[in-house]
């Protein structure tokens, strides 16, 4: 049994962070309805790699956290429309949006007005800053809250530095935190039947992502600046192969000691963190020689054997190649077909979370999701007409 089957999910969320939560539980089992306007559904479907799949609202960038959702297009600026997202409220376990705070309660779909008519609702808000604080009432994406939290000025290099990550890593960790957050919430629930308001901050958990760095400002003045891939250990960070790029952490002592007898350096060896401490640049330098005279392919098959942390820089169509992949399953089909989508990082007695079916196009659920409220087939054409679906 899945843990979250028999737990519906209200989805009034956009673009990635919220998404990305709500995907998580469905994935679990949680039914989960995607609310959209009409004509103006989540931008993320028109942006992707396939032209053709933006053109289609199934974007690449709406798939990745778009499956297992049904799909109802709702105009809330009508009191149609408030209507039936309230009816469905009433019948939530859990509530998701990720609007500019207050801008739902503006319109009588705040957590209090929704939690009025549902004491056990689950209300999880999203946004930049948090609802309260002087920054409260701003907006802002993955971009701006890298910049605005200082995670922008930790990464690239001293000559580089401020740069962005790569990948939208804030959106992403906000969602999964969103999702913990909200199972916590539910667990209470089973325990004391209690509902929940969960206030979740972008620039909270791109503090958290910061943790060790910012623990030593606060404690010690120390900041945190952008060091590249310089780290403190002999046999920590970048090192060049003959032939590209190795990441290589031996971290401790005994991986050291493994790493400078397999190639044959058992001299290197220091015994101490404060010997190795202070031979660190002399024996960086021959760590360096050594690995510059081995193909990266040797030295991983090589460190690999001898129980060292290693990795060429791989691409990501490279990685996307490991067999480790295909083991773990970590893309798969949903399963009634469609694109292959990422799954969630762990395994439950050894099985891999899967989503149901694949994402659907905006509103596609809409008639089906009203008439389960109790709407005849009258009713539903008459809102279909006045454009509230």
């Amino acid at each position: 049994m899945q843990p979250f089957r028999g737990v519906m999910v209200l989805d009034v969320t956009h673009v990635l962070a919220g998404p990305f939560a709500t995907v998580q539980l469905a994935m679990q089992g949680a039914s989960v309805i995607k609310v959209e306007p009409p004509g103006d559904p989540d931008q993320s479907r028109f942006a992707g790699a396939d032209p053709a799949l933006n053109a289609e609202g199934l974007g690449t960038a709406f798939q990745t956290q778009g499956a297992g959702k049904r799909c109802l297009a709702l105009d809330l600026n009508t009191e149609q429309g408030r209507t039936v997202l309230l009816q469905l409220a009433e019948r939530a376990d859990v509530f998701v949006e990720n609007f500019r705070p207050g801008a739902l309660a503006g319109l009588g779909l705040g957590a209090a007005d929704l939690r009025r008519r549902n004491p056990r609702l689950i209300h999880c808000a999203i946004s930049a800053f948090g609802a309260e604080g002087p920054r409260g009432q701003e907006t802002a994406y993955d971009l701006v809250v890298q910049a605005a939290t200082g995670l922008m000025a930790m990464n690239g290099t001293p000559e580089t530095s401020p740069v962005r990550l790569g990948i939208p890593a804030v959106d992403y960790a906000t969602g999964m935190m969103a999702a913990y957050a909200i199972s916590a919430a539910l667990f209470r629930r089973e325990r004391t039947g209690e509902g929940a308001q969960i206030d979740l901050a972008m620039a909270d958990v791109a503090g958290l992502l910061m943790a060790s760095g910012l623990t030593g400002f606060a404690n010690g003045g120390a900041e945190p600046r952008a060091t590249g891939h310089a780290l403190p250990g002999v046999a920590q960070g970048m090192f060049r192969a003959k032939d590209g790029p190795v990441a290589i952490a031996a971290n401790n002592l005994r991986q050291q000691q493994r790493l400078f007898a397999a190639l044959g350096r058992p001299d290197l060896v220091r015994e101490t963190r404060e010997e190795a401490a202070r031979h660190r640049d002399a024996d960086r330098a021959q760590l360096e020689q050594m690995v510059a005279e081995r193909s990266a392919a040797d030295l991983e098959d090589l460190l690999r054997a001898a129980r060292v942390p290693v990795s060429p820089v791989r691409s990501v169509a490279e990685a996307m190649a490991d067999p480790q992949r295909r083991a773990r399953g970590s893309f798969a089909r949903p399963e009634t077909g469609g694109p292959l989508l990422p799954l969630s990082g762990f395994l439950i007695d050894g099985q891999p979370a899967r989503h149901a079916f694949a994402p659907r196009k905006a509103g596609a659920d809409s008639a089906e999701i009203l008439a389960e409220l109790g709407y005849s087939e009258a009713e539903i054409a008459a809102l279909a007409a006045g454009g509230v679906i």
